[in-house]
């Protein structure tokens, strides 16, 4: 299933998903609205080899936690994004079973191309 989480608050992947646009076929979940479920997140972590490379150590929650003090693991990576949704990394965008996290330019780019070679 070709999927892309996101959030609709966010200008940043409003602008990612106008790129991609055409999104035929194409499931749109918002985070903030429909909470990732623990499959789900299996699902990523699966594709991305990792629960880190799906964490945003860029969330303002990172930091009030005081999370950058903080040795985390693989377990602590996973509760904190299922806890809120502003730890997952964003958008997460699934096509034919490869998985792009982020919003680097280099990510869009590689997105883009493989969606609309």
């Amino acid at each position: 299933m070709n999927k892309i989480y996101y959030l609709s608050t966010c200008d940043t992947c409003k602008r990612i998903m106008n790129e991609l646009d055409p999104l035929d076929g194409f499931q749109l979940q918002d985070i903030k609205t429909a909470p990732i479920t623990p499959s789900q997140l299996g699902e990523m972590k699966k594709l991305a080899g990792s629960y880190e490379s799906l964490f945003s150590k860029r969330a303002r929650l990172y930091k009030e936690k005081g999370l950058t003090q903080k040795t985390l693991n693989e377990e602590d990576y996973k509760k904190l994004i299922l806890e809120h949704y502003t730890f997952l990394k964003r958008p997460v965008i699934i096509f034919n079973d490869k998985i792009f996290v982020g919003n680097s330019k280099k990510v869009v780019e590689a997105a883009k191309e493989t969606i609309h070679p």
